[in-house]
């Protein structure tokens, strides 16, 4: 007898079957499938053509986890999936001093929010350490629209209102010091770098002007192929980035160090939004349509929808990365502070220890 086709098989007495005997090899056709709604008992057998998932408990993190994939690290048990997720903002500490239209610059753990408005313009800095914001030392020149860029520890801002203003700061983690005149002077511009290799971009008229800084004076840099002024930046000096600004673009500009190209334009145009990251792993948020809570993530080529802040904004501050990024203050004065998470992407938490199941 070489086929048997039966709805189903009992045993004669009991509650067990046995297929075969030793050594017996039983194969399952391509795209055929068995359902098991008890249990299978395979002990002793070998089966081949099954992906069988690791399960991990030895605290160490899956860097690329395959679908089904179990593992436990730093007090959470994770599942690996085929889906992704969005990145998700979380509230963080509120600023001693609600402000609109300041800078920031830093990381999500060790932030600077720099000057702005609440009034009028004010001078103030604010220092974050990931929990809390604490006084840092006061800009020379109190002003607004201002651009930002660097860390907590050498941060350096540019520009800014009254209109016009030429004026840069340097900080070297506790106090301002006056460095090198931009050339030509703006408000609402954007900056990038560091402080002995930034860019600053843009500007009211709108502008096309770039210029680089080499921690003591500005030179000129290519000038961007679409004028703006209220832009979003990230990156390097020779890696730079400009997305969106002026009348809601949704134009993207990359930087090589001598002049823009073309990148991906984001989903939804913005200004007075303000990003962080890099040129390959950025992150903008908010912005002034309304204003918006919504958030984009470049890679390199593209936009795609990142998770929505918990309060929309515009006129903020930003710092960090794709993955562990943060925006605070914005229009309303807001002493507001949030934290980006990036996604997850192909892994998401079960559950923790102490939640249990």
């Amino acid at each position: 007898m070489s086929e048997v086709k039966v709805d189903k098989i009992s045993p004669r007495s009991g509650t067990d079957v046995t297929l075969g005997d030793a050594s017996d090899t039983f194969t399952l056709p391509a795209s055929a499938t068995l359902d098991v709604n008890g249990t299978l008992d395979l002990a002793g057998s070998t089966m081949t053509g099954f992906t069988i998932p690791t399960i991990n408990l030895d605290g160490t993190v899956e860097s690329s986890p395959a679908s089904g994939d179990i593992w436990y690290a730093s007090g959470k048990f994770n599942f690996g999936t085929s889906l992704t997720f969005l990145g998700v903002w979380s509230s963080g500490g509120n600023l001693g001093t609600g402000r609109v239209y300041g800078a920031g610059c830093g990381t999500q753990s060790a932030a600077l929010c720099i000057s702005g408005h609440v009034s009028a313009a004010i001078s103030s800095t604010e220092e974050y350490n990931g929990t809390a914001w604490s006084a840092g030392g006061n800009v020379g020149t109190a002003r607004r629209h201002l651009a930002g860029t660097g860390t907590e520890a050498a941060g350096l801002c540019c520009g800014g209102y009254p209109s016009g203003a030429t004026t840069t700061e340097e900080y070297n983690g506790s106090a301002w010091s006056a460095g090198g005149a931009m050339l030509t002077g703006r408000n609402e511009l954007s900056a990038a770098g560091t402080q002995s290799a930034a860019l600053n971009i843009g500007g009211n008229g709108p502008s096309n002007v770039t210029e680089e800084y080499d921690g003591s004076s500005w030179s000129s840099g290519g000038n961007l192929a679409t004028a703006r002024f209220a832009g979003a930046a990230a990156g390097t000096q020779s890696a730079g980035l400009f997305a969106s600004g002026s009348s809601l673009l949704t134009v993207t500009e990359e930087y090589d160090g001598t002049s823009w190209s073309s990148g991906g334009n984001m989903i939804t145009g913005r200004h007075t939004a303000y990003g962080a990251g890099t040129q390959s792993a950025a992150l903008v948020m908010g912005g002034n349509t309304g204003p918006l809570d919504s958030t984009e993530e470049y890679d390199g080529t593209a936009w795609s929808a990142g998770g929505d802040l918990i309060t929309a904004r515009y006129g903020h501050g930003a710092a960090g990365t794709t993955t562990a990024g943060l925006c605070f203050a914005g229009n309303s004065s807001t002493t507001s502070t949030e934290e980006y998470t990036g996604g997850t992407g192909s892994f998401a938490e079960l559950f923790s220890v102490s939640q249990g199941l």
